[in-house]
């Protein structure tokens, strides 16, 4: 591993705990020398992992439809967020009342898949995620494609349910 970045700072000895698991034979990170280590700060490439190991792996097309599906899932979570089902008020009944709690629950669950996409620190995947949402906001939250004789829209939306 290349720690030519950290200008003259070696890296902390393996713990005992990564070194040895619980029969004393030694952890993965030590049978695999080439495993790929997670950044902590941003970078540019296409040698990343974004949510699951091995995904999108070294390929350069694979990297794209990366940055294609965290665009869509930001957009998606702004669509569900403005969605009519969500900001429904008061529900008349435990069907329509089932119906937001699902409908919270996938924005809420896509909204942490985005969150952990960019965990993975790759410039890209944070330029797709914020290009998303700004898009996903300005297609279904914004007053930009809305009627003035629809409802009255805030400026700026709640965190929860923007109608």
């Amino acid at each position: 591993m290349d720690h030519d970045h950290m200008h003259g700072m070696t890296p902390p000895p393996p713990s005992t705990s990564m070194m040895n698991n619980a029969n004393g034979s030694s952890s993965s990170m030590m049978n695999h020398p080439h495993k790929m280590m997670m950044h902590m700060t941003f970078f540019w490439g296409t040698n990343t992992e974004v949510v699951f190991s091995g995904w999108p792996g070294t390929s350069s097309g694979m990297y794209a439809l990366c940055i294609i599906v965290v665009f869509f899932a930001a957009v998606v979570t702004e669509w569900l967020a403005h969605s009519a089902a969500l900001c429904r008020g008061g529900a008349v009944s435990r069907a329509a009342g089932l119906v937001q709690t699902a409908v919270y629950t996938l924005r809420t669950g896509l909204a942490y898949l985005v969150m952990l996409a960019l965990m993975s620190f790759n410039g890209g995947v944070f330029l797709a995620a914020i290009a998303g949402h700004a898009v996903g906001f300005l297609v279904f939250g914004s007053r930009v494609f809305k009627d003035s004789g629809d409802r009255k829209i805030a400026d700026l939306p709640p965190s929860g349910c923007a109608c």
